[in-house]
């Protein structure tokens, strides 16, 4: 399915700051009709950026794409110690701006986020979509561990194809980021939890997992796992990409969600 937008339908996005328990959240809202949140993943919000402005555009859709507080610079309060706390947090938000029928889209951290909002079991969500998620503990297919790789390794994993992966301004020192320290206050330095995948036969939502058949954090056997952790699931694999489809292929993932009716 092919939706193209309608001349003069689009308005500009705003950004705004939400004050909320425990800590404001910055939103990029991209204002259409249909809700989605889209949640980043360690890289940033940047990795985001170019799909959420896809997604408004084709889909006429509101689209809201915030800022982990931690991530970009932003303050992170000290009751944020954990996902669950974090999906607690965006709950509130589509609480304050009363939104319904959202459909939640995450990537590699987002993902598990993801998965955390659904299980939460909040009216306003629908529906959600784990875009290469990481969290849950899968025996032999372990999560790459990024702790300790440089931004051009982690780039390395991340892509189908590294020569295509986009190099933030900075990048290729030595030592993780200063978003990738962000993300491991949330998950701790193993990125998973053990009791995941087990919590995840509770949810009642519908669920896509979509999965990059290049994946070198998260393999797709890693994938096809998490989907079978959830009874309303499907599973899509997309060629020729990786860690990221929203960077690498963004086309392809669109139509993926869009074909399937997400």
């Amino acid at each position: 399915m092919t939706t193209r937008p309608l001349a003069g339908s689009l308005r500009p996005a705003r950004t705004e700051t939400h004050a909320l328990d425990p800590a404001d959240v910055t939103v990029r809202d991209l204002d259409r009709t249909r809700p989605y949140l889209l949640l980043h993943g360690g890289g940033g919000v940047a990795t985001m950026t170019g799909f959420a402005d896809l997604l408004a555009e084709r889909t006429h859709s509101r689209v809201l794409l915030p800022t982990h507080p931690g991530f970009g610079g932003t303050p992170k309060a000290g009751g944020l110690t954990g996902v669950p706390a974090l999906a607690r947090l965006y709950v509130a938000l589509l609480d304050r701006l009363d939104l319904t029928d959202v459909t939640v889209i995450g990537n590699s951290f987002g993902g598990w986020l993801a998965a955390e909002m659904a299980l939460l079991k909040s009216p306003r969500v629908s529906g959600a979509v784990i875009v290469d998620g990481i969290g849950i503990e899968v025996d032999g297919h372990p999560l790459t561990d990024i702790s300790g790789l440089s931004p051009a390794e982690i780039r390395a994993h991340s892509f189908h194809d590294p020569g295509k992966a986009p190099v933030p301004p900075g990048a290729g020192g030595p030592g993780p980021s200063p978003d990738v320290r962000a993300l491991v206050g949330y998950t701790g330095p193993a990125m998973t939890d053990p009791t995941l995948a087990g919590r995840l036969g509770d949810l009642e939502l519908p669920v896509h997992v979509v999965w990059g058949e290049s994946d070198g954090i998260v393999d797709p056997e890693y994938g096809k796992a998490y989907a079978a952790a959830i009874p309303l699931s499907r599973f899509t694999q997309l060629p020729r990409t990786g860690h990221l489809p929203q960077l690498e292929t963004p086309e392809e993932l669109l139509g993926a969600l869009l074909d399937l009716g997400d």
